[in-house]
């Protein structure tokens, strides 16, 4: 089974619940197995409207069965049914989900990129993901997470929590 990589993020209600609901409701689901997650972080919106409140940010790791597609399609269905409703883009959101690693596969396709374009410049993904995956190895970029870590620029702050 391969061993995928989800950034987890929430900036509405109860953030911390939303980040465990969704946790347990991918741990549960049966062709996942051996989930473990990290900390969970608070960070400041990146990007997006003005006035957000920050969000709690975290990152799991775990080996599914299913394939790349499906497994896109589990972390949404979970997003719905925690409130999830799709607007502007980089908003405010109960549950954000992304697959950010599918084992070593590069994937690029309408509905899914693997590797998350975006993850190697940003913290509050690097940062959780170095916590459960510090080996992992981003299979375009050819560095380990902990590697693209220690390469990213200081400027993003996060509060472990």
């Amino acid at each position: 089974m391969p061993t995928c990589l989800i950034g987890l993020g929430s900036n509405q209600g109860d953030r911390r619940a939303m980040l465990e609901a969704a946790v347990a409701r991918l741990a549960s689901h049966p062709q996942v197995g051996a989930v473990a997650r990290s900390a969970w972080r608070e960070t400041r919106p990146a990007g997006g409207p003005a006035g957000q409140r920050d969000f709690l940010n975290g990152a799991a790791r775990l080996e599914t069965t299913l394939a790349p597609e499906e497994l896109l399609a589990v972390l949404r269905q979970i997003e719905e049914q925690l409130g999830r409703r799709r607007g502007e883009r980089w908003g405010p959101r109960t549950i954000d989900l992304d697959l950010l690693l599918y084992g070593d596969q590069i994937i690029s396709s309408q509905e899914l990129v693997v590797p998350h374009p975006l993850m190697h410049e940003r913290r509050f993904v690097l940062q959780p993901l170095a916590e459960i995956a510090p080996e992992a190895v981003h299979p375009v970029l050819q560095m380990t997470i902990a590697g693209l870590l220690e390469n990213l620029p200081r400027e993003a702050h996060a509060r472990g929590f």
